[in-house]
Formats: structure tokens, sequence, C-alpha cells
């Protein structure tokens, strides 16, 4: 908004000048959004296209993945990560609200977690790493990315039934050490987490009393997959299966809540990717049979600009799931993904739930913002 002072006011600058700064203010307040609109910018493959980012259409930004090694939070490239920090804060001047947020863990680096917070001591000596990476470049909170408290996850990972207290009191502690922060600074610091739609993420956590210490839950509603090996969606926003014992980020929302997890803190997962399997047969184009075996998913806009109706893939549309997918006759490869639609019915779902908003894995799988288009003209 630019401020002109007319006339009437040539002889009071200083009142046009507050009448103005006020409108302003007005105007920036009323940009803000309701929502959260999170996304993870992956900087483990090193210097990121921060330059590419449309920054004016989020609200965080979760920088993933910080390593977890000796009961520490860990840069493992200080290079390109303190590069990458001091790019993501150089955003806020586009976007003056917008918060730079470090993710630790992520699949590949979750091995170590349990032993990190196994003791008092461990955990402290976490916490403080954690916290003081944020110290030293200036960002805005933590996420944790466990994956998975309790269960192996990753092969190798070390797991162990005390997780599931220890989960909780992680969080206790890294909230002490943002408060001290938050004292030395004068801010407010964010503490969230991304958690696996799973019931037995749940049965392996203690959510309701871990909830108390996090701004935000991110439900990672997507990766689901059809029952018992069989091929299916990965990012279905309702139950399609037959058994009603399906995967569904509606199901896992519910899940979250009864567990205790407030409807405001929970934010909904988007895939801005497909993941692919090949069919055993072409029955139902694919849905529900046997998987043979896994095929390269890619980004969304590459599906868009290349796969979609083309390349011997047809597109069909679940109405029962909320979901699309492709599906290709010859070779029996059933991709499954999210598009424009399946994102409205997604923040349509937030509203209606009255959640915190949305996130997604990854901004540079959609360098053309297909989905961050559609999710910025449905959830302002």
């Amino acid at each position: 908004m630019k401020c002109a002072i007319a006339k009437p006011f040539s002889g009071f600058p200083f009142l046009a000048l507050a009448l103005c700064l006020i409108m302003s203010g007005a105007v920036s307040a009323q940009k803000k959004k309701k929502y959260i609109v999170n996304a993870y910018v992956g900087g483990f493959r090193g210097l990121a296209n921060v330059e590419q980012i449309d920054a004016e259409k989020l609200t965080h930004i979760n920088y993933a993945f910080v390593n977890v090694q000796d009961s520490m939070a860990v840069l493992t490239n200080l290079a390109t990560d303190s590069t990458n920090f001091r790019k993501l804060n150089a955003l806020k001047k586009i976007n003056p609200d917008l918060k730079i947020v470090i993710s630790i863990g992520g699949w590949a680096w979750s091995e170590n977690f349990s032993d990190a917070v196994l003791t008092e001591s461990s955990r402290l000596k976490f916490a403080k790493s954690s916290v003081d990476i944020v110290r030293q470049y200036d960002l805005d909170g933590v996420d944790i990315d466990w994956e998975y408290p309790g269960m192996r996850g990753e092969e190798g990972n070390i797991f162990r039934p005390e997780d599931k207290q220890n989960f909780t009191l992680m969080f206790k502690a890294i909230r002490e050490e943002l408060n001290l922060l938050e004292k030395e600074k004068g801010k407010k610091y964010l503490l969230t987490t991304a958690v696996g739609g799973s019931k037995s993420f749940i049965e392996h956590t203690e959510m309701g009393l871990a909830q108390a210490y996090l701004d935000y839950v991110l439900i990672m509603t997507y990766d689901y997959g059809g029952r018992n090996g069989t091929v299916g969606h990965h990012t279905n926003l309702y139950d399609y299966d037959p058994s009603g014992e399906g995967s569904s980020a509606d199901r896992s929302v519910k899940n979250f809540i009864a567990a205790g997890v407030p409807a405001h803190k929970i934010g909904l997962g988007g895939a801005f990717y497909g993941k692919g399997w090949e069919a055993e047969t072409a029955d139902n184009h694919g849905l529900g049979a046997k998987r043979v075996k896994s095929v390269q998913g890619g980004g969304y806009t590459k599906l868009k600009d290349t796969m979609i109706d083309q390349n011997g893939y047809k597109k069909y549309y679940d109405k029962k799931a909320k979901a699309p997918y492709l599906f290709n006759d010859s070779t029996k490869v059933l991709i499954t993904y999210e598009d424009e639609k399946s994102i409205k019915g997604k923040c349509k779902y937030i509203k209606k739930n009255k959640l915190a908003g949305i996130f997604f894995w990854e901004y540079f799988n959609d360098p053309k913002e297909y989905l961050i288009n559609e999710i910025h003209k449905n959830l302002d």
C-alpha cells in the first residue's frame, strides 16, 4: 500500500503520516493468513534454490533436515546449511510473518533419537543443542520428525519401549530451552512435530500429554498405500477400503483428536509427489491388486506435465477416497498422487474441522506451483 498525503492534511503532516501507517497496518493485518501453510524445504541435498520459493504464499518453512548424533542436534554440512539459513531468513523481507524452523530427524536420520532422549541428561544435551542452532542462525523454532518412537522405521533404527514416555519428556526439555531463549530474545519460538498417520504411532506415544508442549502437530497424511501389500492410494482424504479399516487423512485426524490433540493444533499433510506400484492385475485399474514392485512416482509438476493422460497413463478419480490416480493398462503401473482437486478438498476439510492448516512435503516437487497456488486460493 502506498501512502500519499492529501492536501487537506498538508498542514498536519505528522497526523497524515500516522493515519497512513494505521491504514497500512490494517491492510497488513487483513492479509495475514488465518491458517498455516507450512512447506518442508529440503536442505539435505545441499544448496536449496531458495530464490524460487514463493514466500508470500507460505506461513512457515521447515528446513529438512538436522541430524541426531551423540545426543545432539547436528548440522551435517555446515557450509550449505548456514548458507541456506541465511537465504531463507532473507525471505522475511518479502514476507515478514514467515517463520523458519529447523526440522530434526526425518526417515534417514531418526536412528539415534531413542538414545538421545533416553536419560534426563541426554535429553537436556539434545534440547540445548537444538535450541543453540535456532539461536545461532536467528531462526524461529524446532520441529521434530522422529520416524518412529517405539517402532523400527528405517532398518537399523534404535527403538525401545521407553520411547513412549521419553517422546513426551523430549518435548518438555526442548520447550523449557525455548522458553529461556524467549526471555533472552523477547520473541515467541515454535515447537512442532511431524507424526506418522497410523494408529500404531498413537499407541507408541502419549500425544495427549506431548501436545501440551507443542504449537502444531503435523500429521503425515501420506505414504499410506493399500492394506496387506495391495495397491492403494497414498494420500487420500477418506477411506475407500471395503473393510472400512483402511487408512485415510480423515481417520488419522479423528484418531489424533481422540488421543487428546486439539483440532486447532493439527496440520493436515499434502503430498507434492506421487508413489507408484506395479499391480498384479489390471482389474479395477490396479486398485486393490497385489503389489508386484514399487515404481518411481515423481513430483507433481513432472506428473502433470509429462504423465497425466500421456505416455500410456490414464487419469482416474476415486470419488469415495477423494483422490486421483493414474493407471497404465499395458504396464499395470498405478501412480497415486495429489492434484488441485484433492488439495482443494483438503483445504475445505481443514476449514470445516477447524484444523490449524496444511503442510506439505516437499516444496521443490512442484516448482510450477500448481498445488501451492491451489492452497493459496482456498486457504487464506
